[in-house]
């Protein structure tokens, strides 16, 4: 254990941390991965880095609860941002989780996956014959984060003249999400989520007096529930279609991103893609893997349970990284290394177990159309400036990443 390394995961505390870690935070989770996997952190809870220690807790669903109530309610009080992450189909323990992921399921088929297929094709066309005829352009404004508000506003037909403020909407719900926030992030969570809900209830009045096709509209099926008369209550109906929208828009933005940024690091590894297009499944499952979309997990103790020789007594908080299971060397060769070709490759940017990501088929087809699409466009884009990332540490990704068509 080098001093470096020593220091790094000593004195790292989620609540207090630095630009280095916003901008790269791998060294200190392989310090903290390799001498402290499972680590104190000074507010009680604990930090977690080792593969088989996250696959224990997303499977152990009786000692490592998913609801958030108890622990949410310090940081959000009585607010809508409380209410909104506290029904949110990911923060929650069976029944409930079981009943409304079955029902978002229902509306996720393959069926209706695959019928987005043509639509996403068109929409990704059309954002590169605009980034044609620039000069340079912004690889997240300009295509990344204009993909996924488009599909998943197709999947609930939010009408095109309404969807500007989504993304907004969603980057400051999830935004209050981090481990520390303050006064302005939590008003403008709280406001986007009160304008939400406003805006859904009117959307939900209408698609009621004039229903869309279940098999398509994902919020008719919703709102008409299952053929066993099994519902949505109309506060899960409009929180999880904030939660759709939301886990739909930013995670998918961070993958293209992520993965196009990626690439430039590796010009052998985008001249392989190229070269052959059969890899961009593979390819798209690696940049899950090298630079997950979501960075961060949580859970609750509510049986005392041991890792690592550790025992965590019940009321125990728990975050999951999987940013650093991930590159974990005990389930990936080589793991620091970008392999467009990796198999396997059971990474855990999507979870596993009974809260694994409902959406995943969603955004690898996402991906793998924008990403491959693009590449065949532009095979020799080049940075134009210095990338901005998010400066967030859950969800990681780029605010801004200026770009031009030709190195």
């Amino acid at each position: 254990m080098t001093v470096h390394a020593r220091e790094l995961a000593d004195g790292f505390d989620l609540e207090h941390l630095t630009a280095e870690f916003y901008a790269n935070p791998y060294p200190t989770y392989r310090a903290l991965r390799e001498n402290m996997p499972v680590k104190r952190m000074p507010n009680g809870s604990y930090f977690l880095t080792r593969y088989d220690d996250l696959v224990t807790a997303y499977k152990n669903t009786r000692a490592f609860s998913s609801d958030k109530r108890k622990e949410f309610l310090p940081k959000y009080g009585d607010s809508l941002l409380y209410e909104h992450h506290t029904t949110s189909l990911v923060f929650n323990d069976p029944p409930a989780h079981t009943r409304v992921r079955r029902l978002i399921m229902g509306a996720l088929s393959p069926r209706a996956i695959a019928g987005l297929e043509p639509t996403l094709i068109a929409l990704v066309d059309g954002l590169l014959d605009r980034i044609a005829a620039k000069e340079r352009f912004d690889l997240i404004g300009d295509f990344a984060a204009a993909i996924p508000v488009e599909v998943i506003g197709n999947l609930l037909d939010v009408p095109r003249d309404e969807r500007e403020p989504l993304r907004d909407w969603s980057l400051a719900i999830l935004g209050a999400l981090e481990p520390v926030i303050g006064k302005e992030a939590f008003d403008r969570g709280n406001t986007a989520v009160k304008d939400f809900l406003a805006y859904l209830e009117t959307l939900v009045e209408r698609r009621r007096a004039r229903p869309g096709n279940p098999e398509r509209d994902v919020l008719t099926r919703l709102i008409q529930g299952e053929d066993n008369g099994e519902r949505l209550s109309a506060k899960e109906l409009l929180h999880n279609c904030i939660f759709l929208l939301n886990a739909g828009h930013e995670t998918t933005t961070n993958l293209i991103g992520n993965g196009l940024v990626t690439l430039l690091d590796y010009p052998e590894q985008k001249a392989r893609l190229i070269a052959d297009s059969e890899l961009i499944k593979t390819a798209v499952e690696e940049m899950l893997r090298y630079e997950s979309s979501n960075q961060l997990g949580n859970r609750m103790i509510v049986e005392e349970t041991e890792l690592g020789d550790i025992k965590m007594p019940p009321g125990t908080p728990v975050t999951l990284c999987i940013g650093a299971a991930n590159r974990d060397p005990a389930q990936f060769a080589n793991p620091e290394s970008f392999d467009v070709a990796r198999a396997p490759n059971r990474h855990l940017a999507f979870g596993t177990g009974a809260h694994q990501c409902a959406g995943m088929a969603l955004a690898r087809l996402e991906g793998a159309v924008a990403i491959s699409r693009f590449l065949h466009r532009f095979p020799d884009y080049a940075l134009a400036g210095e990338p901005v990332r998010g400066g967030r540490v859950r969800f990681r990704g780029f605010l801004s990443v200026p770009c031009s068509i030709n190195a």
